[in-house]
């Protein structure tokens, strides 16, 4: 039987593991030596925390093909690079201005905000790089495939975008169903991308492969709905991070147009269908089950 307590965890540890293995001066030299500030900046706010949920996905929706664990690692770790990044960079004064994460100083905070752009600008990058190589799969066209799939989750069309417009809206306000796009973008994207690489490297056919894009879309979908209804019942001690933000700044969310009983009448039936989508996956798809039903009832 599936343990999401013991599967999470244990890919935590892996996650945590590979990153500090892989964020060192001499694996991100060439041609010149890694500047040791960056790369302790990259290290600040990549280690040492966070749930490494999207490599979970990774991980997990590999696992329906019979992946093991550790051929899922550098594409999940590729992933969270990505995470930390936006992180990072979410951080900043000119963006969400915060002072802390994960219960420590943000990466502004801890150095300064032009170390943490470049911090955040070189996990970026060297997400890419690791996809690339071919530790990470031994087939080119399957790594390929990820380099794309990652591209477009994080892009102008994915995270990044979603970002842009989140901003927008906070000027603006948001038109019905805005909202919605808006957070399929900023958040679902990535969680989105996360199945559907874990996917790819299990040689998952279209069919198996748009089952699995359904349920990631779900799952982002609940995800973001469960940090909003966090935002608002939280305590900043155990988010690690400030709350009421959203309220503060007066951005509107589906909690502020549903109020809290309806967002989390909207979670549960986003979580029916993200587990619908797997019913034909039959017991292999247990992780990711597990995984949408943390989603909604996680309290950080």
């Amino acid at each position: 039987m599936y343990d999401f307590s013991t599967d999470s965890a244990a890919c935590a540890r892996a996650v945590e593991a590979g990153l500090s293995d892989y964020l060192t001066g001499p694996r991100l030299s060439g041609p010149g030596p890694a500047a040791d500030r960056v790369v302790a900046a990259m290290r600040h706010g990549s280690l040492e925390g966070g749930k490494r949920l999207r490599p979970l996905l990774v991980r997990q929706a590999a696992a329906i093909f019979s992946v093991a664990p550790e051929a899922a690692l550098p594409a999940g770790l590729a992933v969270e690079m990505i995470h930390c990044y936006s992180l990072i960079h979410d951080d900043l004064p000119a963006m969400d201005d915060d002072d802390l994460r994960r219960g420590r100083p943000t990466v502004h905070k801890a150095y300064d905000d032009a170390t943490a752009i470049l911090a955040g600008d070189a996990l970026l990058t060297h997400a890419f790089a690791l996809l690339g190589e071919p530790t990470t799969h031994a087939d080119p066209a399957v790594r390929i495939r990820l380099v794309t799939e990652l591209a477009l989750g994080a892009g102008a069309g994915g995270m990044v975008g979603g970002q842009m417009r989140d901003i927008e809206g906070e000027k603006g306000g948001f038109s019905d169903g805005e909202i919605g796009i808006m957070q399929a973008m900023k958040t679902g994207a990535l969680i989105r991308a996360s199945v559907r690489m874990g996917a790819i490297i299990g040689g998952a056919d279209a069919r198996a492969l748009s089952a699995l894009t359904a349920y990631a879309e779900a799952a982002g979908r609940a995800f973001q709905l469960a940090d909003d209804i966090l935002d608002v019942t939280a305590t900043p001690e155990a988010m690690g991070k400030a709350t009421g933000k959203d309220a503060e700044a007066g951005k509107q969310t589906l909690v502020s147009t549903l109020g809290l009983d309806g967002a989390r009448k909207v979670l549960d039936n986003t979580v029916n269908e993200a587990l619908l989508a797997l019913r034909t996956f039959g017991p292999k798809a247990d992780g990711l089950r597990a995984t949408a039903r943390f989603f909604a009832s996680r309290k950080n």
